[in-house]
C-alpha cells in the first residue's frame, strides 16, 4: 500500500508542478499577495475607526474616524482597483519580461472602469458606486486584468503598434506603442459593456459576481471546503511537493475577498457575514500546527529530535515550519503521516465550532502578516478571543495531536540510538 501511493505522487507529481507553477495562477496569486500591504493598512484604520466605540481608552481617536474612514475606502474600498492593475502587470512580465507592464496596466484600469456602471447621488452627481470597486468586483478585476493584458501582448506580436525612428525618446515611442492596443481594447470593452447593460444583469460586475463570485463563495469558502484544500495541502507537502503553492493560488483571490467584505461590514458596523476566510484560514493553520511537534521534541528522549527541536524552536515561534518538516523529516514519514495531513484539518473544525458557538469572535479579516511571532500573528484580528483560540490550538492542541503519533516514533529512535551506542563500545 506504501509503495502504491508514493507510486501514484510520483506519477502524478508532474501534474501538480504544472498546476502549482501555472503563469495564470502564479499571476493572481502574486497579484492578491500584492494587495497585502495595502490592505493592512486599510485594516489597521478599520480596527482605529471601530475601537473607540468599544474600548474606553481610545475614545479620543472617535474624533478621528472619518479620516480612518476615508483610509478604509481608498484601500479595502477600492480593492478591485489595484487587483486589475497588478494581474495585468504581473501576467505581462511574466509571460513577456521586456514589455511594457505599465502600459498594459493603465489599459487594464481603463477595461475595468469601463464595464463599471456609474450612478447618480441625489444631489445629481455622476458617481462610480463602491460596490464594484471592493470585494464585489474582484473576480471582473481579475478576468478584465488576464484578459486585456493578454490581448496586449497578442497585438503587440502582431506589430500592430505604431512605431516611432530610433531618434524618439523611448519613453514617447513607449506612448505610441501602446496607442493602438488601447484603443483596440477599449473598444472590445465598450462592446462588451453595452452588451451586459441589455441584459437583465445590467452589467458585467453583476453578472460575474452572480453566476461566479457569490457561488464560488458560497461553496468554495464554507467549512467543509476549506478542510478540503487543506487535506489536498498537506498530502502534497507530505510527497514532497510545495502544497501552499499548489492550493493558495486557486483559493486565495476567493478567500481574501470574503476577508474584505468583513472588514467593510465592520467599517459599516454591520454584522460580519463570513466566518471563513484567507485570515481565518492562515491564523488557525499557523505554522502548520508543527510548533506542538516542536514543544514535544525538546521534551525527547531521543537526541536526534531533541536536537531538531532546539533547531526549529526559534523559526516555528514566528511561523517557519521548513525546518521541522524537512529537519524530521516530515515528508514520507509514515510514522507521522496522519497529524501531518489531518491537524490543520482538525483545528479549523474546532476553530469554527467555537465561533459558531459564540465561544470566540468572527475573524475581522485583518491580513495576516507573514513572520509575526504567535500571539501578535492573531492579535490585528482585534479579539482577545481569537490570541486565546490561537495560543490554545499552538501550546495544547497542537502537542496532544502530535502526542501518540511522535511518543511511538521517538521510543523507537531513542532505542535504536542506545542500539548504535552500546555497538560503538
Amino acid at each position: 500500500m506504501k509503495n502504491k501511493l508514493i507510486g501514484f505522487f510520483e506519477k502524478s507529481q508532474p501534474f501538480f508542478d504544472r498546476l502549482g507553477s501555472s503563469a495564470y495562477l502564479q499571476v493572481i496569486s502574486s497579484a492578491m499577495m500584492g494587495t497585502l500591504g495595502v490592505i493592512f493598512v486599510g485594516s489597521i484604520a478599520v480596527l482605529l475607526a471601530v475601537l473607540p466605540s468599544t474600548v474606553s481608552a481610545l475614545s479620543f481617536l472617535a474624533a478621528y474616524s472619518p479620516m480612518f474612514l476615508k483610509i478604509n475606502n481608498i484601500t479595502i474600498g477600492a480593492m478591485s482597483l489595484y487587483v486589475v492593475v497588478l494581474i495585468a502587470y504581473q501576467l505581462v512580465k511574466r509571460l513577456e519580461p521586456e514589455e511594457d507592464g505599465i502600459s498594459a496596466s493603465i489599459i487594464s484600469l481603463l477595461c475595468f472602469l469601463i464595464i463599471t456602471p456609474l450612478d447618480t447621488t441625489t444631489d445629481g452627481v455622476t458617481a462610480i458606486p463602491a460596490t464594484w470597486l471592493g470585494a464585489q468586483g474582484v473576480f471582473s478585476a481579475m478576468i478584465v486584468g488576464l484578459v486585456s493584458a493578454r490581448l496586449y501582448l497578442e497585438i503587440k506580436r502582431r506589430n500592430l503598434t505604431i512605431k516611432m525612428p530610433a531618434s524618439v525618446p523611448p519613453m514617447v515611442s513607449n506612448i505610441f506603442a501602446s496607442l493602438v492596443p488601447t484603443i483596440l481594447i477599449a473598444i472590445l470593452f465598450i462592446m462588451i459593456n453595452w452588451l451586459f447593460s441589455i441584459t437583465s444583469y445590467g452589467s458585467m460586475n453583476q453578472f460575474i459576481y452572480s453566476i461566479i463570485q457569490g457561488p464560488l463563495q458560497g461553496i468554495g469558502g464554507n467549512i467543509t471546503a476549506m478542510i478540503v484544500i487543506s487535506l489536498i495541502c498537506q498530502l502534497l507537502w507530505f510527497f514532497g511537493i510545495h502544497g501552499t503553492n499548489v492550493t493558495m493560488p486557486v483559493v486565495q483571490a476567493l478567500w481574501m475577498a470574503m476577508d474584505a467584505e468583513n472588514l467593510t461590514a465592520l467599517a459599516a458596523g454591520n454584522p460580519l457575514p463570513n466566518i471563513t476566510g484567507y485570515a481565518f484560514f492562515s491564523i488557525i493553520t499557523w505554522g502548520g500546527t508543527s510548533l506542538g511537534l516542536v514543544l514535544l521534541m525538546l521534551r525527547a528522549k531521543s537526541k536526534q529530535y531533541r536536537e531538531v527541536g532546539k533547531i526549529g524552536l526559534v523559526p516555528i515561534l514566528f511561523g517557519i515550519g521548513e525546518p521541522v518538516v524537512f529537519g524530521t523529516p516530515l515528508v514520507l514519514n509514515f510514522k507521522l503521516a496522519i497529524p501531518l495531513i489531518t491537524n490543520n484539518s482538525i483545528c479549523l473544525l474546532i476553530s469554527y465550532i467555537c465561533i459558531k458557538l459564540g465561544i470566540v469572535s468572527v475573524f475581522s479579516g485583518v491580513a495576516p502578516v507573514f513572520g509575526m511571532p504567535i500571539g501578535l500573528y492573531a492579535a490585528f484580528q482585534g479579539s482577545v478571543s481569537i490570541i486565546v483560540l490561537h495560543l490554545i490550538l499552538q501550546f495544547i492542541i497542537g502537542p496532544l495531536l502530535w502526542y501518540p503519533w511522535f511518543k511511538r516514533l521517538d521510543k523507537e529512535t531513542y532505542e535504536q540510538e542506545q542500539l548504535l551506542e552500546s555497538a560503538g563500545k
